[in-house]
């Protein structure tokens, strides 16, 4: 007669035992209903405001629950008699199974698809708590002072743009929704000059290199060239200025608290109604115009899918950039070259060369997998790309591949900036947030917002200057205002 093998015997002995324990769930089963009647009697005996129909299905789910729970507990025991009957089996051949591994592996197979939602859930919430716990401990040992210095109220809808002069005297400018550009003196908060030749929404404003000159994109489809002369009003103290440290913490305040605008603080101000040079070609709204190095030409974005080259003396069209597939969110000018980079719904960036007089040549940057809402250069052979896929791409000029830096966030970027002296990167957010980050993708610092300071809605843009003793960085948003920051970069570097 032959003889049984090893491995016949342990699954006669497993299924056995398989058998023996659905006998003991079903005898379980009926022992639970035998052992609960008597305390349910007591139960449905007790006062009770509940229905006794309410009541009776809550009892009869709690029983159910009570018998998967036991009925999981049995399988748990007899999962942990075959791993030590396992082990002992292993054991003369030097091999071992880890029992508690085997077991939650086991048991995980067993657990619904809720168990596993929920313990995903708390891990995410033990990973938040934990991050804001660092957060806040990373603010209070931060040296980088971020301080509000002025906040520039007097448009009547959305700020879309801000920037400031680069001659003398130094003013700040804003583009807004109201179809106005305004001109503010940066010490007093004070509108200087009022523009109101356009009559779409003026998206973008850029100060001539050299000139008291402005350069106004508008959704009239069309981009002015306009003259101002301003006086600075003698600055006055800053009284009760707020310090901040940047950080993490923020208190949360609401959409509707805006800036009261009572009065229209720029119906005193000189205003200018008619352009020097009107530059017309496109066929849709104007998104940003910039200057050329030197000035004497300028390039337009529209959402017409083309981007234009002009010459700002005779308004002509010199050239017709066109190989976007969707609408351009914004142009932007090399501070040196002749170069220029447009970016566009289309998730890409180019890179338009006019180096050279009889050619011009265009690379095509893909690397974005939504808008890219600017691209931006710096001083050298680096271009910045923000999206709304909510990252941010640091580039070589002279490797196109891939980026040399990733950036990512929380939210959606709209028109960063870079402070070129010290690289250091402004990233304005829809979610209202300001962020500070360095070349290399090392988060700096947060501007500070609370119920008190900073913006309340979505931030438009952000614009560096390295120059002014009171203010070197500027903000706006859909909140109808600007604000001026002084940022202690000297400690945020030293904190880096």
């Amino acid at each position: 007669m032959p003889t049984e093998s090893g491995s016949c015997s342990t699954a006669r002995q497993a299924k056995q035992k398989r058998k023996s324990h659905s006998l003991s769930i079903r005898r379980t089963n009926s022992s639970e209903q035998e052992r609960t009647a008597l305390p349910r009697e007591m139960l449905e005996g007790q006062d009770s405001k509940l229905p006794s129909s309410v009541r009776s299905t809550l009892l009869e789910l709690f029983g159910q629950i009570e018998r998967e729970f036991e009925n999981l507990y049995i399988e748990n025991l007899e999962l942990r008699r075959e791993i030590e009957t396992l082990n002992e089996r292993l054991a003369a051949e030097g091999q071992a199974i880890d029992g508690a591994e085997l077991s939650k592996g086991q048991l995980k197979t067993k657990a619904s698809h809720s168990t596993s939602q929920l313990s995903q859930k708390l891990k995410t919430t033990y990973k938040a708590s934990t991050s804001k716990i660092v957060s806040s401990f990373k603010t209070t040992t931060s040296r980088a002072v971020c301080q509000l210095v002025k906040e520039y109220i007097g448009h009547r809808d959305g700020i879309w743009d801000v920037s400031v002069a680069r001659t003398q005297p130094v003013v700040l400018g804003t583009a807004s929704a109201d179809h106005t550009a305004l001109l503010w003196s940066i010490e007093t908060g004070r509108c200087l000059v009022k523009y109101s030749g356009h009559v779409g929404s003026v998206n973008s404003i850029k100060f001539h290199p050299s000139e008291q000159l402005a350069l106004t994109a508008s959704g009239d489809q069309t981009a002015h060239i306009w003259s101002y002369a301003v006086q600075l009003p003698t600055p006055q103290p800053i009284a009760d200025t707020i310090q901040q440290t940047c950080g993490e913490d923020e208190v949360e305040c609401s959409d509707k608290d805006e800036p009261d605008v009572d009065a229209d603080v720029s119906s005193d101000c000189p205003t200018i109604r008619v352009p020097l040079t009107s530059l017309k070609s496109h066929q849709g709204v104007v998104i940003a115009a910039d200057w050329l190095v030197g000035g004497k030409q300028a390039v337009t974005a529209s959402w017409d899918r083309t981007a234009n080259l002009f010459d700002v003396e005779t308004a002509e069209l010199v050239h017709s950039l066109t190989g976007h597939d969707q609408e351009l969110t914004h142009c932007c000018t090399h501070p040196t070259q002749r170069l220029v980079v447009t970016s566009s719904r289309d998730t890409t960036f180019r890179l338009w060369d006019f180096r050279d007089p009889s050619i011009h040549s265009v690379n095509v940057f893909q690397g974005h997998t939504d808008t890219v809402t600017s691209a931006v250069f710096t001083v050298g052979d680096n271009v910045v790309s923000g999206s709304d896929d909510r990252t941010v791409k640091v580039w070589d000029l002279r490797n196109m591949r891939s980026p040399i830096a990733t950036i990512r966030t929380d939210s959606a970027i709209n028109r960063i900036n870079v402070c070129v002296g010290q690289k250091i990167i402004a990233l304005p957010h829809d979610n209202r947030q300001v962020r500070l980050f360095d070349m290399s993708g090392v988060r700096l610092a947060r501007l500070p917002r609370s119920s008190r300071q900073g913006h309340r809605r979505m931030v438009c843009c952000s614009a560096w200057s390295e120059d002014h003793p009171m203010c070197n960085l500027f903000t706006c948003g859909f909140d109808r205002q600007a604000i001026g920051w002084n940022i202690n970069i000297p400690a945020l570097l030293q904190e880096k």
